[in-house]
């Protein structure tokens, strides 16, 4: 959702702030994995899969959405 609204609020729908969101997020995760105990696996799935992935989805999705609404005009 973050990123998703970071590139609403883009005027022209860029992936940089996008990608700021994800990576702020990516952060916090890091030190959540730090601070709290939980099997390697897990950190390494959550840190991989939790933070890339909907960084992205997030950005196409809301560029998708500008894109479809510019055609449609």
């Amino acid at each position: 959702m973050g990123a998703f609204a970071a590139t609403l609020l883009t005027p022209d729908r860029s992936r940089g702030p996008a990608y700021v969101v994800g990576a702020l997020f990516f952060l916090g995760g890091c030190a959540a994995a730090y601070m709290l105990p939980a099997p390697t696996w897990f950190n390494v799935v959550d840190l991989v899969l939790a933070y890339g992935p909907p960084t992205l989805a997030g950005h196409l999705l809301a560029s998708r959405n500008r894109r479809t609404a510019r055609t449609a005009d």
